[in-house]
Parts: structure tokens; C-alpha cells; sequence
């Protein structure tokens, strides 16, 4: 309220304009970035998590995968890649395979890649992420993606990194669009510093290990921390990190855009401008200090007041180093634990794209060079029985370990060299784990089988302690840590780590918090008057429904009451590579590995729900279209594993998101909480090729339930337009609503068009 005098003064009019004019929603940074790589955004919409986006990202890389990505690529109709500058192509994961077939594989990747004109990197030349690091396509503030799960490496080095599946490959390389739903964000927050003899690798075992409740499962994480912190993890360490975050279950890990980003960015970019070229060095550098002149004066961060969905924290200084396993990296000890059991070992490995750069080379390097100094100068041998195996990350990572002599000192030592590539790490080539066996290794991933024999042990822990646990033949470190006085164990929780009384915040913040309290109080006030139960949810604006696609979708519901229930489960695998599988037969064996009875149970036009975490596990698309063979138009969960998410639209399959449907369900039909099975999951071969997704959890079903599944009498209703499901609970049962996740044209389009295959072709009739 003004007077009317002040509205007419021109300067008070101004100041009174902009005061009215609503503030900008905070946002993080991985909203920050998406937004930059957002195409058809409606004026003034700032992205936030939950949104459903079309994506023109800034890079898109595939590997081995890449002649089936080619394949379908040309089966859709596309014949020359939309953006050839937005498309890097590598060869990494069966680098040491010289057969005829994959060498044929090979050629037909690199042959394609010539005629269509974009960047090929063959057998050899490294690891593809570590190649989209050192040659700048993962730039800082940027969004990068790959057909490949480890491309949450990205966010080492400031730039968003998410994996996608061949279709959206595909997509890309036809449209350069493809579309994303931006997950929930974590933050989380470092404070400390590393101690000495504690390196990146460390931290994120301890994480997967200490948070290892599915804290952080299909979200993207943001690290963040005081600047003692971050300066104490250097850009290699980051890199780890970000990598493992697949592992830790998330979709991306990014890192701030700060001063130790830039002092690594700013030696590249010298290093550059000093180097001759030379045949490593395929491309002009993008490392300039002019082009980081520019990203540095106009930096992203995250806003303050951006809000995350979950808030983890994790103080440095107490960490010692840590091992993870065997078999599992939700079990982390540490080292000094497993060290005292005198843990024999058969193989050690140095390879992968997680810890073979450089730096993590010479630290291994280290351990057989102070072994030498006590003793008397010469390199000392590996341990009698063990094989002790290394691969760069990179040819370029390589031949900096050579030039330092810390190749050499490890080859001196016995071990055996490997080209660089994913090798032993994906379970290809030489030097896998064989039945009764141990290994530790420095890569990421050491699931039951992965590296070899599921009849084998293997560990995970940092370059060094797997250097020394090669020389002592045993799991062991360097004997670089020393434990602090006084330490009780590691520091870590939920929050921010700061203790109220010693929290010192501004007066903006202050500010921030007494607004948090009222809207609080008024949420508890909201509760009084309506009860324990939802409070009416205002209906916003309605979401617009494109013509033909269906404003409502109900049904009766089907419950398969399971957690984790595995892409195995909803497809058997081995009909996944059997292409003359009909509609028919797979409507049949649809849900079959979960229940031989489903088929018999469920019925056309049911709204299928199951509980959290539905469809983990293998990339096979056929886990979405068994479903819709068995004409069911609509899957419900508590949550869904990532790969099903993005396959299921892909496929034209609806789902949609509600925890709520299956505690209640579970606490009509169930009697008590699921527990694990421990059932063995069966993977095709061939998925090696896929996204290269980790297994799925064991399967969890409630012990008193009768039913794996049921037909429950329910109904649901999802009303599109409005964002919103509507359940009556049996004939005479309560009735209740709420809100979901909207979604938004750009996506009902691809689903009306019969999924991403269609909708591409599609685009590229309109484009000639």
C-alpha cells in the first residue's frame, strides 16, 4: 500500500516496480546447469528437481556400445548425426579381445565415426571417461552424458554427469535432444581437511560404506564444504570420487567450480600453450586462459537458499583409510581392521577409470620406491603367488608415469602391464579373479562376479594400499597414516555437521530460518484443523494434455508387494536377446521370474503396483514393453530404479511415483516388514555392452505374505491434467488423493508417438 503521489514520482515508481516483482527461485547448481541445457523451457521457467526437461546436452559419449547405438540410429530412419560436434566416440571395455568379432565390432565404430565426421579415439588411447576429462568435453558447467554409468565421473572437474541408455544415445545423435527428469539433490558437506596417507578413494568407500541405506539412491549429489576442505581434495581425488557416486547409487556427483578446480584448470591450460603437438594430442586443446578468463568471471554456484531434498555431511579430518568389501561396497572397514586378520591375496589391480591416473600411479609408484631405499636401492618383488596388474587410465596418463619412473619401478617390481582400457575391472581379458581367490583393487566395483569367479573375494581400497598389499602379499597399507590423538571414530550424519551453538549465520539467513519456523508452524496449524491427515492440496495450474493423449488412466490395482524387484524379474533374461520373442509370448513370461502366477492374475487394462526401488538392475528395455504386452498402460512404485525410468518412457510404458499408495497397501495386505532374499540374479552376457548398470539389490518381500500377488479390489485414478492420483481403497473403503509428479507435453509427446524411437522419427520428417 502507496500513495498515489509515489506511484506517479518516477525514481519512487522504480524502486516500488522492482519491489514487487517476485524474487527468482534459488536454485542448486546441478538446476543451475540443467537449465543452460534445456531446450523449449516456457518464458521465465526456472527448472527445479522433479521437472521433466528436454536436454540438448554439451557432450554425449559412447563406447563399445556405440554400433549398437549405430544400429538403432539407422533403424529409426536417421542417416548423419544432427551435431557432429557434440558427439565423441571411444573404444575402452574389451580392448585386449582380438578376436574376429570384435574386431569386426571395432572397425564398424570406427568406420562409421570417420563417415559421419566426428571424434573417434581407438583401442588404446584410454578409458572414455578419462579421455572426456583430459581433452575437455567434461567442461566445468556443463552437461555431458554417456551411454555408460560411470559418466557421474564428469562432476570431478564442475561439469553435470549422467549416464543414458542407447535409445537416448540414439536421440541424440539424430536430434541432439533427448529428455531427463531432473532427480532429487543431496548435498553434501565436507568439513576438516584430509589427513596425510587419506586420499579421495578413501572418502567415497567410507561413504558407501557409512551411508549405506540407499541415502543417496537415484539422486544427484552436490559436494560442498568450507574451503580448507576442498583444498585438501585435489582434482584426481574429486574425479574418484564422482566416479564411485554410481556405486553409492546416485546419478551424478558434482563438484564446486572453485580456486582448486582452477589452479588445475590453469596448469592444463599452460601445459597446453607450452606443448608441441603430438599424435596423442588429437585436437586442438580447449584448455585457454582466455576460455577460463571467461568461466571464471562468470562462475555457477548454487544460490543461497537453494533447497536439496537431503543434507549429508562428513568431517574429513576424521577419516582414516578405508577398504571396501568383499563383494560388496556397502561394506567398508577400516584398513587397520582388515590389516590385523592377515587377509592373504592372489591378485592386486591398478587399472580402471576411477584410480589410474598419474598421480594415483606415482602413489603406488611410492610404496615399491621407499621399500628400495631399505633395500639398498633395488625395487623389491611383488609377493610369491600374487599377480599384481596395471593399466592407465589413459595413454597420455601413461606416458606421464613413464616420464616420472614410476612405470618402470612397478614393472621392476613384477607387475604386468595391461593396455589401457577397462580390462579386468568390467570382467574382460586378462588377469580375472579365478574360483577361491582374493583380490584387491583400485577400481570401482567389486560386486559378487564382477571381476571374475563368483566363487572369488574382491576388495576395493586406494593405489597405495593396493601396491602394498601387493608387495606383503596381504591386505596392507604404506604405513603413511597416522591416527590423531583422541580420535573416537568418523564424524558423519545428517545435516550440515555444524553444532547449533557454534553455527554463525548472517542476517539474511537468520532471516531465511524465521520464515522456515513460520511456514512450520503453519503446516502444524494446517494439521490441527484437518486432521493427522493431508490437508486439501491447492490444484495450480493445470498441466497442458496434448490432443490424443489421455487426460485420465485408472484401473484396478495389481500389488506386487516386493522391493527391488529386478529387470530379470519383470523380463527373464534369457529371452532378452532372442529377437523372435512375440508380443504374445512375452505378455506370457512378463513378471514370470517374480511370480510364475502373475500372468494368470493380471488382466488387461490393471494398473500394475509394486513397492520401492522397481525395476533396478540390466538396461533391458524389454522390462517396459513385457509390460505393455501384457496391456497394462500404467506402472505405480514407491520409487523406481533409474534405467526402468528412462526405458519405460522410451518404450511409451506410463509410471508414475506414489510411496504413500504402498504403505498403505502394505499395511492393509501385509502383516510385517519385507525381508531380504537372497536370490541369485541372472544376467545375459551380452549386457556388457548395455549401460552397465550395477546388480540389483536382493529382492525383498514380506515373510507373512501369502500373495506375491494380488488383486486388491482398489482403484486408481491419475488425473494428468492435474498432477494428481485419486484412490478408493475397496468398494466401501476410504477414498483420499494426492498430488504427483506432473507430466509435462515434451514427454506425453514421445508417449503418444509410441516412445523415443518414434518421436525421433518423427523429428527428422518434420526437419526435411
Amino acid at each position: 500500500n502507496v500513495f498515489h503521489s509515489q506511484l506517479e514520482d518516477p525514481s519512487s515508481a522504480a524502486i516500488l516496480s522492482s519491489l514487487k516483482t517476485t524474487p527468482p527461485i534459488p536454485q542448486t547448481l546441478t538446476e543451475k546447469i540443467v537449465q543452460q541445457h534445456s531446450v523449449g523451457l516456457p518464458k521465465d521457467k526456472r527448472v527445479r528437481a522433479g521437472d521433466y526437461v528436454t536436454l540438448s546436452p554439451y557432450r554425449c559419449m559412447t563406447h563399445d556400445n556405440s554400433w549398437p547405438v549405430a544400429t538403432k540410429f539407422l533403424s529409426i530412419g536417421a542417416s548423419e548425426i544432427n551435431n557432429k560436434d557434440q558427439i565423441v566416440m571411444t573404444l575402452h571395455h574389451d580392448v585386449q579381445n582380438k578376436s574376429e568379432t570384435n574386431l569386426k565390432k571395432y572397425r564398424q565404430i570406427e568406420e562409421f565415426a570417420k563417415k559421419q565426421g566426428v571424434r573417434f579415439y581407438p583401442a588404446g588411447r584410454g578409458i572414455g571417461h578419462q579421455i572426456m576429462v583430459e581433452e575437455g568435453y567434461a567442461w566445468p558447467g556443463k552437461l555431458a552424458v554417456a551411454s555408460d554409468s560411470h559418466s557421474n565421473m564428469y562432476g570431478g572437474v564442475g561439469c553435470l554427469g549422467t549416464p543414458v541408455v542407447r535409445t537416448d544415445a540414439a536421440s541424440i545423435w539424430a536430434t541432439s535432444k533427448t529428455w531427463w527428469q531432473i532427480p532429487p539433490i543431496c548435498k553434501v558437506t565436507f568439513s576438516g581437511a584430509l589427513p596425510k596417507g587419506v586420499t579421495g578413494k578413501d572418502v567415497i568407500v567410507a561413504l558407501c560404506g557409512l551411508f549405506s541405506k540407499d541415502e543417496v539412491l537415484n539422486h544427484a549429489i552436490e559436494f560442498t564444504g568450507s574451503e580448507e576442505s576442498m583444498n585438501s581434495l585435489p582434482v584426481d581425488d574429486r574425479l574418484a570420487i564422482a566416479n564411485m557416486t554410481t556405486e553409492w547409487g546416485a546419478l551424478s556427483g558434482l563438484f564446486p567450480i572453485d580456486s582448486m578446480l582452477e589452479r588445475w584448470l590453469r596448469y592444463k591450460a599452460t601445459e597446453a600453450a607450452l606443448k608441441i603437438s603430438t599424435p596423442q594430442t588429437m585436437t586442438t586443446s580447449p584448455f585457454t586462459h582466455q576460455r577460463l578468463d571467461d568461466l571464471f568471471a562468470n562462475q555457477f554456484s548454487a544460490d543461497r537458499g537453494a533447497k536439496y531434498a537431503k543434507y549429508l555431511h562428513l568431517n574429513l579430518s576424521t577419516l582414516a583409510p578405508y577398504v571396501s568389501g568383499p563383494n560388496s561396497v556397502k561394506v567398508a572397514t577400516p584398513l587397520a581392521d582388515l590389516a590385523a586378520q592377515a587377509i592373504k591375496i592372489d591378485k592386486a589391480y591398478l587399472v580402471s577409470c576411477t584410480n589410474s591416473r598419474a598421480s594415483d600411479l606415482a602413489a603406488a609408484a611410492k610404496v615399491f620406491k621407499d621399500a628400495a631405499a631399505e633395500n639398498g636401492g633395488t625395487i623389491p618383488k611383488i609377493a610369491d603367488g600374487v599377480k599384481f596388474y596395471i593399466a592407465a587410465a589413459s595413454a597420455p596418463e601413461q606416458a606421464a608415469a613413464e616420464a616420472s619412473g614410476g612405470w618402470q619401478a612397478m614393472l621392476e617390481a613384477g607387475a604386468q602391464p595391461l593396455p589401457a582400457g577397462c580390462g579386468p575391472c568390467i570382467g574382460l581379458g586378462t588377469g580375472l579373479l579365478e574360483p577361491g581367490e582374493v583380490g584387491i583393487s583400485a577400481s570401482n566395483r567389486n560386486f559378487k562376479g564382477r571381476m571374475g569367479s563368483t566363487d572369488a573375494k574382491a576388495y576395493l581400497a586406494s593405489p597405495e594400499v593396493v601396491a602394498a598389499s601387493a608387495l606383503r602379499g596381504q591386505i596392507a597399507g604404506p604405513g603413511w597414516y597416522e591416527q590423531p590423538q583422541g580420535w573416537s571414530g568418523v564424524v558423519r550424519g545428517e545435516g550440515d555437521g555444524v553444532a547449533e551453538e557454534d553455527r554463525m549465520i548472517t542476517a539474511d539467513e537468520a532471516m531465511d530460518k524465521v520464515i522456515g519456523q513460520l511456514d512450520s508452524l503453519i503446516e502444524d496449524g494446517e494439521k490441527d484443523i484437518h486432521g493427522s491427515g493431508s490437508p486439501p492440496q491447492d490444484e495450480g495450474a493445470l498441466t497442458e494434455v496434448l490432443p490424443g493423449f489421455p487426460e485420465r488412466v485408472e484401473g484396478e490395482i495389481v500389488f506386487c508387494d516386493a522391493d527391488n524387484i529386478n529387470t530379470d524379474g519383470i523380463y527373464p533374461g534369457k529371452y532378452t536377446y532372442q529377437d523372435d520373442v512375440t508380443t504374445e509370448k512375452m505378455a506370457e513370461v512378463c513378471m514370470s521370474n517374480y511370480d510364475t502366477q502373475f500372468s494368470s492374475i493380471a488382466k488387461e487394462g490393471d494398473i500394475l503396483v509394486a513397492g520401492f526401488n522397481f525395476g533396478c538392475g540390466s538396461s533391458r528395455e524389454q522390462a517396459a514393453t513385457a509390460i505393455l504386452a501384457k496391456k497394462i498402460p500404467l506402472v505405480v512404485a514407491g520409487s523406481f530404479g533409474n534405467i526402468f525410468s528412462r526405458n519405460s518412457i522410451n518404450n511409451a510404458l506410463m509410471s508414475v511415483e506414489v510411496p504413500k499408495l504402498v504403505q498403505r497397501l502394505r499395511e492393509t495386505f501385509s502383516s510385517t516388514k519385507a525381508e531380504t532374499s537372497q536370490q541369485n540374479i541372472t544376467e545375459p552376457s551380452q549386457n556388457r555392452d548395455s549401460l552397465d548398470s550395477p546388480p540389483p539389490a536382493p529382492q525383498s518381500v514380506p515373510p507373512q505374505e501369502k500373495l506375491l500377488t494380488r488383486r486388491t479390489g482398489w482403484k486408481f485414478i491419475w488425473d494428468v491434467s492435474r498432477s494428481k492420483v485419486d484412490i478408493q481403497e475397496g468398494q466401501n473403503g476410504p477414498k483420499w488423493s494426492q498430488k504427483v509428479g506432473e507430466l509435462p507435453p515434451n514427454v506425453q509427446e514421445i508417449i503418444a508417438r509410441g516412445g523415443l524411437e518414434k518421436w525421433v522419427k518423427k523429428e527428422i520428417e518434420t526437419s526435411t
